[in-house]
């Protein structure tokens, strides 16, 4: 796991992976050719930059409000093949691509939480483990509902 100097680099590295989730799902959205598939992604970007929003937050010495709440893992993720984004994607795919995306985030923020000294920032870290978890569940019932009721 990469080394981290201070809690303001924790939360640099973190802004930065946000920042990268927002501009996966943008580019993501502008490869779908249905209108649909285009706003569940656009969604996904503007969440991601929601989370960047409260980590610049807690930076600048704001607080965070943490949710009790947890979240239940379908784990159709953990079953399918990884693909990797083109530009010809179709929704399967691309909903493949996004459960593992939200499942590496997931991963490292429960690792970043699992390690970190500071209480506070590993409140804001187990919070942001639960959002990603909640992304994935929602990808996963996405896939659920559209790609195994079709097979």
């Amino acid at each position: 796991m990469k080394q981290f100097g201070s809690a303001n680099d924790v939360l640099d590295f973190a802004i930065s992976e946000e920042d990268a989730s927002a501009s996966f799902y943008k580019n993501l959205a502008a490869k779908m050719d249905k209108p649909h598939m285009r706003e569940i992604f656009n969604e996904f970007a503007k969440e991601e930059e929601g989370h960047k929003a409260k980590l610049q937050n807690i930076k600048e010495g704001g607080t965070l409000e943490a949710s009790a709440e947890k979240v239940v893992d379908l784990k159709i993720g953990d079953y399918l093949v990884d693909v990797m984004p083109s530009s010809d994607m179709n929704y399967q795919d691309a909903l493949l691509l996004a459960m593992k995306k939200e499942k590496s985030a997931f991963r490292l923020y429960s690792d970043l939480a699992g390690v970190c000294t500071d209480e506070n920032l590993c409140n804001v870290f187990g919070m942001l483990a639960q959002e990603e978890a909640k992304h994935k569940l929602r990808f996963e019932v996405e896939y659920d509902e559209y790609i195994l009721t079709e097979n």
